[in-house]
């Protein structure tokens, strides 16, 4: 039985802490100033911490400081917040040869609106006894809720499902949206079950294969897959933020 919408919450905001300080993707860096900046890396040294900008901050602090360094040096405690910033999803407009030209008309054709794309969702995860958050989440990452992405790998559709995974999963056509997210979750809902619910590591063998994640007894160090989970719990956190400062408005009329 899967975890409930609340304790899988819980799980995220947790995980979210332990993921997110392991991934190498660029990261941005809140002080307890109010400062912010991106930046590369980090390293301790001694007393305090330095931060390594990127490319772009570079140039913009430097102009802004009249100096030429890349880094900044900060009290060890300033940090009060991290966070990763992912590369973004690769989304390619293009169809597969061999589909036909009536469903790739009508692919085209499809583009769905928010309700609609709720709908879709709290149905799939209603069946799987998924939160409809979390694979709102997935989606977003997966092909920022487009319906005919396809990835350099060949992943196709809302969840990005590998043609042979679509067709185990029984899915016909990877680029109508029902049917996609339809696959998607089962797929989910069957990682969560292999992993005991441990949604980290279900997220991780969504990106990266369940392969990789036996292999290496977790979350594989690969820096997109470190990259990805900590994308897709991070925008699961937020939209629960959302819906909780909704709520307590709604309450306050």
């Amino acid at each position: 039985m899967l975890l409930s919408a609340g304790r899988r919450r819980g799980a995220l905001i947790v995980l979210a802490a332990i993921v997110c300080p392991l991934a190498r993707a660029a990261e941005h860096v809140t002080l307890k100033n109010g400062f912010e900046l991106d930046c590369a890396r980090r390293e301790m040294r001694g007393d305090h911490m330095r931060l390594y900008f990127t490319s772009a901050d570079s140039t913009n602090r430097g102009a802004a400081e009249g100096s030429g360094a890349n880094y900044m040096d900060v009290a060890a405690d300033a940090v009060v917040r991290v966070e990763i910033i992912p590369d973004p999803p690769v989304v390619a407009d293009v169809m597969p040869a061999h589909r036909e030209p009536a469903k790739q008309h009508a692919a085209a054709a499809s583009v769905l609106t928010r309700e609609e794309m709720h709908t879709m969702l709290a149905n799939a995860g209603g069946e799987h006894n998924i939160d409809a958050d979390l694979l709102a989440s997935v989606v977003k990452a997966e092909s920022g809720g487009q319906v005919r992405a396809v990835s350099r790998v060949g992943a196709q559709g809302l969840m990005q499902l590998m043609p042979k995974t679509a067709g185990e999963l029984g899915v016909e056509d990877a680029f109508q949206p029902e049917e996609n997210i339809a696959g998607g979750t089962a797929y989910l809902d069957q990682l969560l079950t292999r992993y005991n619910n441990n949604v980290a590591l279900a997220l991780a063998a969504y990106n990266a294969g369940p392969a990789a994640v036996d292999r290496y007894h977790g979350v594989p160090p690969y820096r997109e897959t470190r990259a990805y989970v900590a994308r897709v719990i991070r925008e699961f956190n937020r939209r629960k933020r959302m819906a909780g400062s909704g709520q307590q408005v709604a309450q306050a009329k």
